[in-house]
């Protein structure tokens, strides 16, 4: 049965460093301006708080704070904070909130150094400034333990993701899909009653071989996040450096997955998931998500088309 009354209107714009947009059900005569301003806000936020680009942000602040400092973070950066500790915790560090550094030495991020690969003494030292375990709350506040570097590229566009999507749902809007930056989180139905659907790529951007089957997903009440070398990486004396990067090890990932998707109830978490089953790879990462009951997605480069590799929990997913 369809809700002739309703429409489908599209929303869109810019935001940490990528583009946003919106679809939702809304009434035929409901004014948009508004819905668009607090869209807009609601991810302007999270980068005012989280962004490793933004000087002025609260995550920026406590990176220059001085040691034994206790900071005072914004608490939906603490909310960030402590699902990212649970998935470095759940991964076995895995992912990690807190390779800033490392991400610089690497050439990537805000503040990226000289491209290239650093000698063993400056890895050392990098890795020595990182680690999930320094992580030290006093209620509210985080301790600056010296040197510790947060970066939150890996999670925050998820939570401004599901932030949005929550807001929305406060607005008194039945339906929408919120994508940011290739990450999305549906909820309700459109006005014919039907599951936002949404296509999972089927071969990497450069693999010329023949694609993976089409996977479709139906978001109503879950989110969708993919990780991946796919999007930043460059080549070095004949080796290809991937920006995702081992915490474990402090190097980048080696024959990293072209795409690992993640389909959880929260954008966040299946942004932090994929990040780092695509560390784990797909035999470790797939026995991993198993156990856990992720519903993942690997996406492999094969001679001649791509090699997918699904948990049971994605496989339920599908139609």
């Amino acid at each position: 049965m369809t809700n002739a009354s309703f429409d489908i209107a599209n929303l869109g714009g810019t935001t940490m460093g990528t583009t946003w947009s919106v679809k939702l059900v809304v009434p035929r005569r409901r004014e948009l301006h508004a819905l668009h301003a607090g869209i807009q806000a609601r991810l302007d936020r999270v980068v005012a708080q989280m962004s490793t680009w933004e000087p002025d942000s609260d995550l920026s602040a406590y990176n220059r704070a001085a040691t034994g400092s206790w900071c005072t973070l914004p608490e939906e950066t603490r909310r960030v904070l402590h699902c990212a500790q649970q998935v470095a915790a759940a991964s076995e560090g895995a992912f990690d909130p807190t390779i800033g550094p490392l991400v610089a030495l690497w050439g990537f991020g805000a503040h990226a150094g000289p491209r290239g690969v650093p000698d063993d003494a400056r890895l050392a030292a990098t890795r020595a400034r990182c680690g999930w375990q320094r992580l030290q709350w006093q209620h509210d506040a985080l301790l600056q333990p010296g040197g510790l570097e947060l970066d939150l590229s890996a999670i925050a566009k998820g939570f401004g993701v599901d932030d949005v999507a929550r807001w929305l749902q406060a607005q008194d809007v039945a339906a929408a899909l919120v994508e940011v930056g290739g990450e999305l989180h549906g909820y309700g139905r459109k006005p014919d009653g039907q599951p936002w659907r949404v296509l999972v790529e089927s071969a990497p951007e450069d693999d010329a071989g023949t694609p993976g089957p089409p996977r479709v997903l139906a978001l109503d009440g879950h989110a969708v996040a993919t990780s991946g070398d796919r999007w930043h990486r460059y080549q070095q004396h004949g080796e290809q450096l991937s920006h995702s990067l081992d915490p474990r090890s402090g190097r980048p990932v080696q024959r990293a997955a072209a795409a690992v998707t993640v389909v959880a109830a929260e954008a966040m978490l299946a942004d932090a998931w994929a990040t780092a089953l695509t560390v784990l790879g797909s035999t470790a990462g797939l026995v991993l998500a198993t156990r856990l009951g992720l519903a993942a997605r690997f996406l492999e480069r094969g001679e001649h088309a791509p090699i997918e590799t699904v948990s049971p929990a994605f496989q339920a997913l599908l139609p």
